[in-house]
């Protein structure tokens, strides 16, 4: 799903509730796309109106973040991005 993306598509409001809330910048949260690592999992439970899914994966200083997403025309549309929990970071250590 990923290899078909071309870019990303940011929201503004989004954007800017990522660095206030959870001091993410916008640039940060698209490096956990380029960096492996990167486990992406369905996220069927806030899937209403359109397909979204979330991911653990860590950023270029090793930073390890949750990311929601969905795809609009072919771009990664972020949700939030913020540092993983304790059990997601387990998860992925796991994974790894």
């Amino acid at each position: 799903m990923l290899n078909k993306v071309n870019g990303f598509d940011w929201d503004d409001a989004n954007r800017e509730k990522n660095w206030k809330k959870h001091k993410v910048f916008y640039l940060e949260a698209e490096q956990i796309f380029f960096n492996q690592p990167i486990f992406v999992f369905k996220d069927d439970k806030h899937s209403e109106n359109e397909s979204r899914w979330y991911c653990l994966g860590k950023t270029n200083q090793a930073r390890k973040l949750f990311v929601v997403f969905t795809i609009r025309n072919l771009k990664i549309r972020v949700i939030s991005a913020r540092d993983m929990h304790k059990k997601e970071r387990e998860i992925y250590e796991k994974k790894k």
